[in-house]
Protein backbone atom coordinates (compact mmCIF):
# COMPACT_ATOMS: atom_id res chain seq x y z
CA UNK A 1 0.00 0.00 0.00
CA UNK A 2 1.68 3.33 -0.73
CA UNK A 3 2.04 5.79 2.01
CA UNK A 4 1.48 9.66 2.33
CA UNK A 5 3.56 11.99 0.75
CA UNK A 6 5.48 14.28 3.39
CA UNK A 7 5.98 17.75 2.17
CA UNK A 8 8.97 19.49 4.49
CA UNK A 9 9.18 22.53 2.70
CA UNK A 10 8.14 25.51 4.47
CA UNK A 11 4.87 26.57 5.18
CA UNK A 12 4.57 29.64 2.84
CA UNK A 13 6.16 27.01 -0.03
CA UNK A 14 4.14 24.08 0.31
CA UNK A 15 0.82 24.57 -0.55
CA UNK A 16 1.34 24.50 -4.13
CA UNK A 17 2.97 21.36 -4.11
CA UNK A 18 0.96 19.73 -1.66
CA UNK A 19 -2.29 19.99 -4.39
CA UNK A 20 0.01 18.91 -7.21
CA UNK A 21 0.78 15.93 -5.24
CA UNK A 22 -2.90 15.98 -4.28
CA UNK A 23 -3.73 15.92 -7.72
CA UNK A 24 -2.13 12.87 -8.18
CA UNK A 25 -4.25 10.81 -5.79
CA UNK A 26 -1.49 10.66 -3.12
CA UNK A 27 -2.51 11.11 0.27
CA UNK A 28 -0.17 14.98 1.37
CA UNK A 29 0.91 15.62 5.00
CA UNK A 30 2.35 19.06 5.62
CA UNK A 31 5.71 19.05 7.66
CA UNK A 32 7.46 21.76 7.49
CA UNK A 33 11.30 21.17 8.83
CA UNK A 34 12.00 24.96 8.49
CA UNK A 35 10.32 28.00 10.14
CA UNK A 36 10.87 31.66 7.68
CA UNK A 37 10.51 34.26 9.63
CA UNK A 38 11.08 38.08 8.48
CA UNK A 39 14.23 39.82 10.12
CA UNK A 40 14.33 41.86 13.23
CA UNK A 41 15.47 44.64 11.64
CA UNK A 42 15.28 44.82 8.19
CA UNK A 43 16.63 48.66 7.90
CA UNK A 44 19.76 47.42 6.40
CA UNK A 45 18.18 44.95 3.71
CA UNK A 46 15.90 48.06 2.87
CA UNK A 47 18.80 49.95 2.31
CA UNK A 48 20.78 47.74 0.44
CA UNK A 49 18.14 46.96 -1.88
CA UNK A 50 17.04 50.57 -2.33
CA UNK A 51 20.85 50.77 -4.49
CA UNK A 52 20.07 47.56 -6.68
CA UNK A 53 20.94 49.38 -9.96
CA UNK A 54 24.92 49.91 -8.45
CA UNK A 55 25.25 46.17 -8.97
CA UNK A 56 26.23 44.33 -11.96
CA UNK A 57 24.75 40.90 -10.47
CA UNK A 58 22.35 39.78 -7.85
CA UNK A 59 22.32 36.47 -7.04
CA UNK A 60 19.66 34.93 -4.33
CA UNK A 61 20.57 31.60 -3.02
CA UNK A 62 16.67 30.56 -2.31
CA UNK A 63 13.06 31.00 -3.10
CA UNK A 64 12.74 32.11 0.23
CA UNK A 65 15.50 34.85 -0.12
CA UNK A 66 13.74 36.06 -3.34
CA UNK A 67 10.22 35.70 -1.50
CA UNK A 68 11.41 38.22 1.47
CA UNK A 69 13.64 40.62 -0.57
CA UNK A 70 10.86 41.36 -3.19
CA UNK A 71 9.15 42.62 0.08
CA UNK A 72 10.89 45.57 -0.84
CA UNK A 73 11.05 45.85 -4.57
CA UNK A 74 9.15 47.55 -6.63
CA UNK A 75 10.82 47.09 -9.86
CA UNK A 76 13.65 45.34 -10.83
CA UNK A 77 16.00 47.88 -12.44
CA UNK A 78 17.35 47.27 -15.98
CA UNK A 79 20.72 46.16 -16.91
CA UNK A 80 20.81 44.45 -13.12
CA UNK A 81 21.48 40.22 -14.37
CA UNK A 82 20.74 37.82 -11.44
CA UNK A 83 21.72 34.40 -10.85
CA UNK A 84 19.64 31.73 -9.24
CA UNK A 85 20.59 28.16 -7.80
CA UNK A 86 17.46 26.38 -9.22
CA UNK A 87 13.98 26.34 -11.22
CA UNK A 88 12.02 26.90 -7.75
CA UNK A 89 13.73 30.07 -7.65
CA UNK A 90 12.97 30.65 -11.40
CA UNK A 91 9.55 30.26 -10.77
CA UNK A 92 9.90 32.88 -7.79
CA UNK A 93 11.05 35.24 -9.78
CA UNK A 94 8.14 34.85 -12.31
CA UNK A 95 5.49 35.20 -9.67
CA UNK A 96 7.17 38.72 -8.45
CA UNK A 97 6.89 40.06 -12.05
CA UNK A 98 10.62 39.97 -13.06
CA UNK A 99 10.69 40.09 -16.76
CA UNK A 100 11.49 38.13 -19.73
CA UNK A 101 14.06 40.58 -20.60
CA UNK A 102 16.16 40.18 -17.45
CA UNK A 103 19.31 37.98 -18.00
CA UNK A 104 18.98 35.04 -15.17
CA UNK A 105 22.00 33.01 -14.58
CA UNK A 106 21.45 29.31 -13.44
CA UNK A 107 23.24 25.78 -13.34
CA UNK A 108 23.00 24.40 -16.84
CA UNK A 109 22.25 20.91 -15.09
CA UNK A 110 18.89 21.08 -13.07
CA UNK A 111 20.36 17.42 -10.80
CA UNK A 112 22.90 19.88 -9.53
CA UNK A 113 21.00 22.55 -8.37
CA UNK A 114 23.44 24.75 -5.46
CA UNK A 115 26.29 27.42 -5.77
CA UNK A 116 28.78 25.54 -6.91
CA UNK A 117 27.44 24.72 -10.27
CA UNK A 118 25.62 27.97 -10.57
CA UNK A 119 29.75 29.49 -10.18
CA UNK A 120 30.36 27.13 -13.15
CA UNK A 121 27.58 28.64 -15.78
CA UNK A 122 28.55 32.20 -14.51
CA UNK A 123 31.58 33.90 -16.87
CA UNK A 124 33.69 35.34 -13.70
CA UNK A 125 36.01 37.25 -15.83
CA UNK A 126 33.09 39.41 -16.96
CA UNK A 127 32.70 40.22 -12.99
CA UNK A 128 36.37 41.22 -12.01
CA UNK A 129 36.07 44.60 -10.63
CA UNK A 130 32.30 44.78 -10.22
CA UNK A 131 29.86 45.28 -7.48
CA UNK A 132 27.80 41.58 -7.15
CA UNK A 133 25.23 41.68 -4.33
CA UNK A 134 24.54 37.63 -2.87
CA UNK A 135 20.86 37.81 -0.98
CA UNK A 136 20.56 34.78 1.41
CA UNK A 137 18.75 34.25 4.99
CA UNK A 138 20.46 34.38 7.97
CA UNK A 139 24.22 32.88 8.42
CA UNK A 140 24.22 31.23 4.92
CA UNK A 141 27.36 29.66 3.21
CA UNK A 142 30.33 31.58 2.56
CA UNK A 143 31.01 29.14 -0.67
CA UNK A 144 30.21 31.40 -3.53
CA UNK A 145 30.33 34.81 -2.01
CA UNK A 146 34.12 34.04 -1.49
CA UNK A 147 34.74 32.32 -4.91
CA UNK A 148 33.11 35.92 -6.48
CA UNK A 149 35.82 37.24 -4.47
CA UNK A 150 38.63 35.78 -5.78
CA UNK A 151 37.53 36.16 -9.29
CA UNK A 152 37.81 39.58 -8.40
CA UNK A 153 34.31 41.23 -7.72
CA UNK A 154 33.19 43.05 -5.19
CA UNK A 155 30.93 41.16 -3.17
CA UNK A 156 28.39 42.20 -0.75
CA UNK A 157 25.79 39.39 1.41
CA UNK A 158 22.36 40.59 2.89
CA UNK A 159 20.00 38.55 4.78
CA UNK A 160 16.35 39.00 3.95
CA UNK A 161 15.02 36.10 5.91
CA UNK A 162 15.27 33.99 8.85
CA UNK A 163 14.87 30.57 9.25
CA UNK A 164 14.77 27.85 12.03
CA UNK A 165 14.19 24.22 12.77
CA UNK A 166 10.93 24.20 14.71
CA UNK A 167 11.16 23.55 18.36
CA UNK A 168 10.73 20.04 20.13
CA UNK A 169 7.04 20.38 21.06
CA UNK A 170 4.93 16.81 22.55
CA UNK A 171 2.71 17.54 19.29
CA UNK A 172 5.81 17.40 16.87
CA UNK A 173 6.92 13.72 18.74
CA UNK A 174 3.38 12.51 18.38
CA UNK A 175 3.25 13.62 14.15
CA UNK A 176 6.81 12.18 14.10
CA UNK A 177 5.73 8.91 15.27
CA UNK A 178 2.49 8.37 13.55
CA UNK A 179 4.92 8.92 10.07
CA UNK A 180 7.27 6.80 11.44
CA UNK A 181 5.29 4.09 11.38
CA UNK A 182 4.67 3.11 8.10
CA UNK A 183 6.83 3.66 5.02
CA UNK A 184 6.05 7.15 3.44
CA UNK A 185 7.89 9.53 0.35
CA UNK A 186 9.43 12.07 2.51
CA UNK A 187 10.09 15.70 -0.20
CA UNK A 188 13.30 17.15 1.39
CA UNK A 189 14.35 20.23 -0.43
CA UNK A 190 16.78 21.24 2.22
CA UNK A 191 20.32 19.75 4.16
CA UNK A 192 19.29 21.70 6.68
CA UNK A 193 15.71 20.44 7.10
CA UNK A 194 16.98 16.63 6.61
CA UNK A 195 19.51 17.66 9.59
CA UNK A 196 16.87 18.90 11.60
CA UNK A 197 14.93 16.00 11.10
CA UNK A 198 17.28 13.74 12.13
CA UNK A 199 18.12 15.46 15.13
CA UNK A 200 14.33 15.98 16.18
CA UNK A 201 14.21 12.16 15.96
CA UNK A 202 17.13 11.49 17.78
CA UNK A 203 15.77 13.71 20.20
CA UNK A 204 12.94 11.42 21.26
CA UNK A 205 15.31 8.53 22.17
CA UNK A 206 13.88 5.43 20.58
CA UNK A 207 16.51 3.20 18.94
CA UNK A 208 12.96 2.05 16.76
CA UNK A 209 12.18 5.17 15.41
CA UNK A 210 15.97 6.34 14.08
CA UNK A 211 15.69 2.89 12.64
CA UNK A 212 12.29 3.60 10.97
CA UNK A 213 13.26 6.91 9.77
CA UNK A 214 16.27 5.60 7.70
CA UNK A 215 14.27 3.58 6.50
CA UNK A 216 11.72 6.05 4.90
CA UNK A 217 11.90 6.80 0.80
CA UNK A 218 13.82 10.40 0.73
CA UNK A 219 13.08 12.54 -2.70
CA UNK A 220 15.55 15.17 -2.84
CA UNK A 221 16.23 17.71 -5.66
CA UNK A 222 20.06 18.79 -4.99
CA UNK A 223 23.20 16.35 -5.21
CA UNK A 224 24.00 17.87 -2.23
CA UNK A 225 20.73 16.89 -0.48
CA UNK A 226 21.67 13.38 -1.52
CA UNK A 227 24.91 13.73 0.09
CA UNK A 228 24.18 14.91 3.20
CA UNK A 229 21.23 11.74 3.48
CA UNK A 230 23.77 9.02 2.14
CA UNK A 231 26.04 10.38 4.85
CA UNK A 232 23.13 10.40 7.54
CA UNK A 233 22.76 6.55 6.84
CA UNK A 234 19.61 6.91 4.75
CA UNK A 235 19.76 4.20 1.95
CA UNK A 236 16.12 4.47 -0.08
CA UNK A 237 16.79 8.09 -2.28
CA UNK A 238 15.96 9.66 -5.23
CA UNK A 239 17.85 12.30 -6.81
CA UNK A 240 15.06 14.27 -8.81
CA UNK A 241 16.88 17.64 -10.29
CA UNK A 242 15.01 21.06 -9.53
CA UNK A 243 11.83 21.92 -10.09
CA UNK A 244 8.01 20.49 -9.05
CA UNK A 245 7.54 18.67 -11.74
CA UNK A 246 10.48 16.26 -11.88
CA UNK A 247 9.51 15.95 -7.43
CA UNK A 248 5.78 14.46 -8.63
CA UNK A 249 7.45 12.50 -11.79
CA UNK A 250 9.39 10.88 -8.62
CA UNK A 251 6.78 9.87 -7.04
CA UNK A 252 4.89 8.06 -9.87
CA UNK A 253 7.78 5.92 -9.87
CA UNK A 254 8.26 2.88 -7.80
CA UNK A 255 11.70 2.96 -5.19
Amino acid sequence: MTGAVVITRPRQQAEPLARAVAALGRETVLLPLLEISPLADDAHLRRVLGDLASYALVAFVSPNAIDAAFAHIDAWPGGVDIAVVGEGSRAALAKHGVKSEVRIHCPKDPAFSDSEHLLQALDLALLAGRRVLVVRGEGGRELLPDALRRAGATVETVASYRRAVPAPSPDLAARLRGLLAGPNDWIITSSEALRGLVSLVDGLASSELTTQLRQQRLIVPHARIHETALALGFGRLVLTGSGDERLLAALQSQA
